[in-house]
């Protein structure tokens, strides 16, 4: 199985690189059209601000091929808001896979939301196997709202999207990557969708 993950200079690749190691797989960094076309499986990461992520993307010309991709695609933390509508943070045009818009927690709650928290209301094949309630690692400011392509909530102040789905393309607000035994079990479920 060839794995891409979408190297575009905002994102934490290393760990989501070891964590495909430890399921088995090799993941290949790249930023090349041709090679993520190509793939079987695309995981688009982010970390950082919104704005600076999303000129990266245009500058290397990946905003247009990320939304036309066929093969399962797995957004991560800020990865899955830019494949939103919009995001409050910078103001950003988002790739609009996921008809939603990102806003800022303003509930009277610490932000950035960071450390564990519970996963619930779980749909598709990205959760086989995951019980309610799990735990998972988050960190984040920003938040997607619930929406029909909402397929996981979690609540912090306000109940969110913590993950999406439509068609092909999945996002998770949490870093499967850190979620320990539950995050490696998402992770090895998305690799494992047909398409």
């Amino acid at each position: 199985m060839r794995i891409i993950i979408i190297d575009y200079g905002a994102g934490n690749i290393q760990s989501i690189k070891f964590a495909i190691q430890r399921l088995g797989y090799e993941a290949i960094l790249s930023n090349d059209p041709k090679e993520i076309k190509a793939a079987d499986k695309v995981i688009f990461p982010g970390v950082g601000e919104a704005s600076s992520a999303m000129r990266k993307l245009k500058d290397s010309g990946l905003d247009t091929l990320i939304s036309q991709l066929k093969q399962p695609v797995l957004g991560i933390c800020l990865g899955m808001q830019l494949m939103c509508n919009h995001t409050e943070e910078g103001d950003t045009k988002g790739l609009g896979i996921f008809d939603v818009d990102v806003v800022r927690f303003n509930s009277g709650v610490k932000v950035p939301q960071i450390g564990w928290n519970q996963v619930e209301a779980l749909k598709t094949a990205l959760f086989d196997g995951i019980a309610e309630k799990e735990h998972i690692y988050l960190v984040h400011s920003y938040y997607a709202p619930i929406v029909k392509e909402t397929v996981a909530r979690t609540m912090y102040g306000v109940e969110y999207s913590t993950a999406l789905h439509k068609d092909n393309f999945y996002g998770t607000q949490f870093h499967p990557e850190k979620s320990s035994v539950v995050g490696e079990k998402i992770l090895m479920n998305f690799l494992s969708i047909k398409y």
